[in-house]
C-alpha cells in the first residue's frame, strides 16, 4: 500500500488512489487519480515532478480563506482546469478556527469534531457543488485529476472514497486507502509544528496526543459517514444520484474511462 505514496519536499500526503482491483474483476487505472494536501509550499522541484504527472484538472476543496493563506503554486506550464468555489462563505469564522477557540483541546474533542464533520460534510452545499463538478469533469478529462484540501485527509478522503465506491472497489480497500493518510504523515516531525501553530492562533497549546488525533484519520469517521448517507438516501448509490447527480449514464462513463 505504501508504494502509492509519492514523496515531495513541500506537498504532503500525496498519492495515487488508482490501482485497486474492483469487485467485477477489473482494476482502477493508475496515473489518473491523485490526492494530496495543499500545494502552497510546493518547491520548484515539486512543481517539475507534479507537471510530469500530466494533471489536467485540479480540484481545490479548500475554503477561500484557506486558499488566500496558502495560495497554490503551480508549474508555469499548467494550463488545466481548477475547480473551486466560495459557496457558503460570508466572511465568517472558519469552522475549524471557531472549534479551536471554543474547544478544551482534548483528544476527545478533536475526535468528536471530526466525526461530526464526516457526518455533515457530504450534505453541505459547498461540497455538493465541488463533488458534483469533480465527477462530471472526471468523465470528460483525458489527463489525470488531482483532488486536495488543506491536509488531504478529510474532504479529500470522502471524495476519494466515493470515487472508489462508484468504481466498485471493495469496502475493505476503500478503508485501507482512507487510512493510508496515517502512513503518509510524519507525525513525529509535524506534531510539534502543528501544536505551535495552534498555540499562536488561540493562545493555548494542545497535547501531542490531541494533535495526533487532529492530524490523522480513523476508520470510524468514514464508516459513520457512509451509514448516514445510507440512512438518509437508502444507499451510497442513491446519495450519489440524488445529491451529486451521478446517474447511470455518468457512472458508465466514469467506469469506461477509469477501469481497465
Amino acid at each position: 500500500m505504501t508504494q502509492r505514496i509519492l514523496t515531495f519536499e513541500g506537498v504532503g500526503n500525496f498519492r495515487d488512489y488508482g490501482g485497486y482491483a474492483t469487485e467485477d474483476g477489473r482494476r482502477v487505472k493508475t496515473g489518473k487519480l491523485y490526492r494530496s494536501a495543499h500545494h502552497g509550499r510546493a518547491t520548484d522541484a515539486d512543481l517539475e515532478a507534479i507537471a510530469a504527472l500530466g494533471i489536467d484538472v485540479v480540484v481545490d476543496l479548500r475554503r477561500p480563506g484557506e486558499r488566500d493563506r496558502e495560495p497554490s503554486r503551480r508549474h508555469a506550464s499548467f494550463a488545466g482546469q481548477v475547480i473551486a468555489n466560495d459557496i457558503g462563505d460570508a466572511g465568517g469564522d472558519d469552522p475549524w478556527q471557531a472549534f479551536l477557540r471554543a474547544s478544551d483541546l482534548s483528544p476527545e474533542s478533536f475526535r468528536d469534531y471530526l466525526a461530526a464533520y464526516y457526518r455533515n460534510a457530504p450534505f453541505e452545499p459547498r461540497y455538493v457543488d465541488l463533488y458534483s463538478r469533480y465527477f462530471r469533469t472526471l468523465a470528460e478529462t483525458d489527463g489525470a485529476v488531482m483532488i486536495h484540501c488543506a491536509a488531504g485527509k478529510d474532504r479529500t478522503g470522502i471524495l476519494a472514497a466515493l470515487t472508489h465506491h462508484l468504481l466498485g472497489v471493495p469496502r475493505e480497500e476503500i478503508l485501507a486507502d482512507f487510512l493510508l493518510t496515517n502512513a503518509a504523515i510524519d507525525f513525529e516531525q509535524r506534531i510539534p509544528m502543528i501544536a505551535q501553530m495552534m498555540e499562536a492562533e488561540i493562545g493555548r497549546r494542545p497535547t501531542p496526543e490531541a494533535v495526533r488525533v487532529a492530524m490523522g484519520v480513523d476508520q470510524d469517521y468514514l464508516e459513520h459517514a457512509f451509514l448516514v448517507l445510507q440512512a438518509r438516501h437508502g444507499s451510497l448509490d442513491a446519495y450519489m444520484a440524488e445529491v451529486l447527480g451521478v446517474d447511470e449514464a455518468l457512472r458508465a462513463s466514469l467506469k469506461s474511462r477509469l477501469l481497465d
